[in-house]
């Protein structure tokens, strides 16, 4: 396939190759701070979906799925959430509608609150004797939420849409020490303005090597079948 072919929402049917490997990016419509944009996790999952339909034979990438299950940002305007029932029963009619033609089915998930239902999807799928995995958008010592880690990749994916002016600190205590109040709470409660980090020194050089990694990552999950 050239390039411009790995989308499926910009091919016609013929164009679809026989029995593909569909990569469906997996995000989420939420606050990123008051510097990045609100669809940043489907931007995210949708560039490293992107770059392992360069290294999959006859993939291709499925329209990112742009809502998901993001009820931890509910205080903040913007945040659309189905949460984790809806988001699992539409992934399970994907993957369902997909196999029909295509080989096997990879969702590419760029957002951590949706792991709960895109693993519950995957299994039920699995069970039904489809063939479907799914892959995070992860790297080691990546921040939690809408800082460094995530400013770097939006530098390099999408820079017109990070404002570079409005980026600040929020609460920068590892993960581990904020989820028992974010998950009593959500985010308002431990950060007001809603960033879990710290984006100072982003820079797209950075977002290059972190996106490469995730990409690397991901293809290694596909190629050893985990």
């Amino acid at each position: 396939m050239t390039a411009p072919d790995r989308r499926l929402g910009d091919t016609t049917w013929p164009q679809v190759p026989e029995r593909p490997v569909l990569l469906v990016p997996v995000g989420s419509t939420e606050q990123h701070g008051p510097h990045l944009a609100l669809g940043t996790d489907a931007l995210v999952a949708e560039a490293v979906a992107l770059g392992l339909a360069d290294r999959i034979e006859g993939a291709i990438v499925a329209p990112a799925l742009a809502y998901g299950a993001s009820g931890e940002h509910a205080d903040f305007p913007g945040t659309l959430s189905i949460g984790l029932d809806v988001l699992r029963s539409v992934l399970v009619e994907i993957g369902r509608s997909a196999t029909l033609w295509a080989a096997s089915v990879v969702f590419v998930n760029g957002h951590g609150g949706n792991a709960v239902a895109v693993d519950a999807a995957t299994r039920l799928l699995v069970e039904e004797g489809r063939a479907v995995r799914w892959v995070p958008c992860a790297v080691p010592d990546a921040d939690a939420h809408a800082g460094r880690t995530e400013t770097s990749l939006l530098l390099t994916i999408a820079p017109a849409l990070v404002r570079v002016e409005r980026a600040e600190a929020g609460d920068v205590r590892p993960v581990r020490e904020l989820l028992p109040e974010l998950r009593a709470s959500g985010v308002r409660a431990v950060s007001p303005n809603g960033v879990l980090g710290d984006p100072s020194g982003a820079s797209a050089e950075e977002g290059t090597r972190i996106l490469a990694a995730m990409i690397d990552r991901a293809a290694a999950v596909v190629r050893d079948g985990g």
